[in-house]
């Protein structure tokens, strides 16, 4: 996928995200955005080889909610 592509897929996914923290956080937008923005997971998602944009914002956000939990990922199988 191209880098563009990628940003498109990127501008819906993580205000879906963020949508969620929100509501489960009990966060506002800007904390919420910061905080995902210094995530790893964003910073996987931002990776194309990690193929983590085809996952649907609920598993990114449970991936989230995981690595704030744990301070770990797991990140679904390939294949």
């Amino acid at each position: 996928m191209e880098q563009s592509r990628l940003t498109t897929v990127l501008i819906f996914l993580v205000p879906q995200i963020i949508s969620l923290m929100i509501a489960e956080y009990k966060m506002n937008e800007e904390k919420a955005t910061e905080v995902f923005y210094a995530s790893e997971l964003y910073s996987s998602l931002e990776d194309e080889q990690t193929k983590l944009w085809h996952l649907s914002a609920k598993a990114l956000f449970e991936m989230f909610k995981e690595e704030l939990q744990t301070g770990k990922i797991t990140y679904p199988e390939e294949g």
